[in-house]
């Protein structure tokens, strides 16, 4: 409770707070609080102490001010320079702050003083506040080492309570706010509670901050270990004479600096090298950016080889490495007159398809050779993730550039030759659809910015020369194959494989094989019959190998048996490479009926089908055989339906499809046969065995059937022909719409054919029937 109010000097103290008991001296500069003193040691050296809010303030006013200060004694006043007063104070007592005049030259203050009860606390409970309070300043002092060990001795021998938590109150070090709350805790068990608390959370904050010293001390002494001991390394390999001085950061940033790129990429390199500098030796990310940095600096960005211009030199080439494929020859020919001409001149995407054999992958070789071009190969076959094409992304571990991005490092160039071959055997999964990556590759309108996941920066590709290969278009998808300039390598003729042998794969065989060209004679009877009777193909793959055998051969009894010249001729050839494995359904001897000689393209090049019809008592059914496919099943049954149509003309009897059967059967039952060009050949069997006239024997025909009997366009017929003159067959029927096809043909193949084209099934059968 309050006593008695009565009128005294007052000191506004700014950033300070002074305890009952406590002795401290502090300075004084304001007019108002000069005066203060002054007047205070004309009375009774009584003076009250109160803290301002904020510190800042300068005339502070009543609210400005605690309400609890301090009434204290002054013991000393010492004048100081610049008008300053160094004043030393005792605490007497608390009190209240009343009222404040502030009119006067000091501020004088209406205090009330606290009448002190006594506090009859249990000893017990004393006790265990003794000890309590001690604990916790023995922790304080353990981790303050501030306090001195004489101080702590005194505080720790007092045994009266009230007495204990004031002393700890003035003596250990506190902010005045801290100070401020103990001042206005009137009772002991406040004062106490409250100590406790601040004691508490003192001793936690100094842990806080001596556990963090720490962590920073062992992380200093971490890296002055690492910089002795890399000094030290680096003089040992002073001292060995290793030239290993520049770090290697420093040698990628001088490689940088000599590397033939633009701004943005020197730029974006030389930012990664700095980050791989700043991570350190032992970081497990180094490796990492290590491997993208040397990645980076490997790119060709603006490096390019330069490209032949001599269209006569490029023709050389091309002619020396492959016989035939006139096609492709003139199409590079044409892109290197323009490019020589623009100075520069967008790269053509060319997709070579064709056959197994047929040179595709050989001739893209040889096309970088006559452009003077790095050759790259990339194979396509069976890659079924994205990441193969764009890159995996560097967040995971292993990662690398793309197949595109390789390519372009293996050649060291960004204008080479880049053949993606088996581009038709790419299939998606779930990791990504690999022809739909495809598509930025191959595009001209977009490949300048190619986006690979690894690398992060766009590659220009615009300048690669694209060619892929391919056996089946089929399988590639419509927008890829639209991006693509696609030429078509066909089968070779007997005479195209003699020359092909001959110039190139009995001597490169030869060369393999350890012999010498007089070694071994291959006579013109024996090739062809190793073209015919050993291997059935479009292409040259099997050749090769049969010329391969022969070598072998020749070397063992070079030898073994002391032979200095070894002849293969067309009698001896079975000692060679065995009995002959193939043969051509040669013409028949005589014009037959109900059979007929139809024409069919495979994968390894054409061949002849002999078709057969037979006629039997039955109930009007039409039986297929031969593994038909649907497409094939429906040409038949439109035939039937033709012949059914126009049976008046041909004096067949109108009952004759009720009483009768029809048997049609395709010879080599195990192989399955599908597609339409065999229309007309099945329709001219049917009518023939229907009506009992012979099919001439030295004919055979191919095209599509309508049921109104009109005959429609079919494919495959350079193959088609070639199997027509292999078999001995003068005389072809081909559809009228097929006319250009033909002309395109080399003469070589249609000499000493008969191609009749024809428009209906009125002028089939007038050729085909005897």
């Amino acid at each position: 409770m309050n006593n008695l109010i009565k009128a005294m000097p007052a000191i506004a103290l700014r950033g300070t707070t002074i305890l009952p008991e406590m002795i401290v001296h502090f300075d004084i500069s304001r007019r108002k609080s000069i005066k203060a003193v002054e007047e205070a040691m004309t009375q009774d050296q009584k003076i009250f102490l109160i803290t301002q809010r904020d510190p800042q303030v300068e005339k502070p006013g009543f609210s400005d001010l605690y309400k609890i200060g301090t009434i204290a004694e002054i013991k000393q006043v010492v004048k100081m320079p610049k008008d300053m007063l160094r004043v030393l104070v005792e605490g007497v007592e608390r009190a209240e702050l009343m009222e404040l005049e502030e009119n006067l030259p000091y501020l004088e203050a209406e205090v009330a003083g606290f009448e002190l009860e006594e506090e009859n606390l249990p000893v017990n409970l004393q006790e265990a506040m003794i000890r309590t309070i001690k604990e916790l300043l023995m922790t304080y002092c353990q981790e303050n080492q501030k306090i001195s060990k004489e101080l702590a001795g005194q505080i720790l021998d007092i045994q009266e309570v009230g007495r204990l938590v004031d002393q700890i109150c003035i003596n250990i070090p506190l902010g005045y706010e801290q100070r401020q709350h103990l001042l206005e805790a009137i009772s002991l068990n406040e004062r106490y509670e409250l100590l406790g608390v601040i004691l508490s959370n003192e001793i936690e904050i100094l842990r806080f901050r001596a556990d963090f010293q720490n962590k920073v001390k062992e992380r200093i002494d971490k890296h002055q270990k690492e910089y002795i001991l890399r000094e030290q390394m680096k003089l040992i390999r002073e001292e060995l004479g290793e030239d290993d001085t520049v770090s290697e950061a420093d040698h990628f940033l001088q490689q940088a600096e000599e590397l033939k790129a633009s701004k943005e990429i020197k730029e974006k390199i030389c930012k990664e090298i700095r980050r791989f500098k700043n991570l350190g030796y032992n970081n497990s990310e180094s490796s990492v950016s290590r491997g993208y940095i040397e990645t980076l600096l490997k790119l060709p960005w603006d490096k390019a080889s330069r490209d032949n211009h001599n269209l006569n030199r490029a023709r050389e080439v091309l002619e020396a490495d492959h016989y035939g494929l006139d096609k492709v020859k003139e199409r590079v020919l044409e892109f290197l007159a323009v490019r020589t001409l623009t100075k520069k001149g967008s790269s053509p995407i060319l997709c070579l398809v064709g056959p197994p054999g047929t040179g595709k992958t050989s001739i893209a070789r040889s096309v970088a050779r006559a452009l003077n071009k790095k050759y790259v190969r990339v194979c396509l076959g069976g890659v079924r993730d994205e990441a193969e094409i764009r890159g995996h992304r560097r967040t995971y571990v292993g990662a690398m550039p793309g197949r595109i991005a390789s390519g372009l490092i293996q050649a060291g160039v960004k204008n080479p030759l880049m053949l993606l071959d088996e581009i038709d055997k790419v299939s998606s999964d779930y990791k990504g659809d690999t022809s739909s990556a495809l598509l930025e590759v191959l595009d001209a309108e977009q490949n300048n910015k190619f986006a690979d996941h690894y690398v992060e920066l766009p590659i220009d590709l615009s300048e690669v020369l694209f060619i892929a290969t391919a056996n089946d278009p089929q399988s590639i998808p419509r927008p890829l194959m639209d991006r693509m300039e696609v030429i078509e390598i066909s089968s070779y003729t007997a005479n195209e494989k003699e020359h092909i042998a001959r110039e190139h794969l009995i001597p490169k065989q030869i060369l393999a094989n350890g012999l010498k060209e007089n070694q071994l004679t291959i006579t013109d009877e024996a090739l062809r019959k190793i073209i015919s009777g050993y291997t059935k193909e479009a292409g040259v793959r099997n050749l090769e190998r049969k010329f391969g055998e022969i070598c072998r051969k020749t070397a063992r009894r070079i030898l073994q048996d002391k032979e200095k010249h070894v002849e293969v001729t067309e009698d001896n050839l079975e000692e060679f490479l065995g009995k002959s494995r193939y043969s051509y359904q040669r013409v028949n001897e005589k014009d037959e009926v109900g059979i007929v000689r139809g024409l069919a393209w495979t994968s390894v090049g054409g061949d002849t089908l002999q078709i057969e019809v037979n006629r039997m008592p039955g109930k009007g059914e039409l039986l297929l055989t031969g593994q038909l496919g649907d497409v094939m099943k429906e040409s038949a049954q439109a035939g039937i339906s033709y012949i059914r149509s126009v049976a008046g003309q041909y004096g067949i009897d109108s009952e004759f499809f009720k009483k009768n059967d029809l048997h049609i059967h395709i010879p080599e039952g195990a192989v399955p046969k599908d597609g339409p060009s065999a229309g007309i050949t099945m329709a001219t069997a049917m009518l023939s065995a229907i009506t009992g006239k012979p099919v001439r024997a030295n004919l055979a025909m191919t095209g599509e059937i309508t049921l109104r009997g009109r005959v429609l366009p079919i494919g495959g017929l350079k193959e088609k022909l070639l199997a027509a003159k292999t078999a001995g067959i003068t005389n072809i029927l081909v559809p009228a719409q097929n006319r250009p096809d033909v002309e395109e043909i080399d003469t070589e193949i249609t000499e000493g054919l008969r191609i009749v084209f024809v428009e209906s099934m009125e002028e089939v059968l007038k050729e085909a029937l005897v």
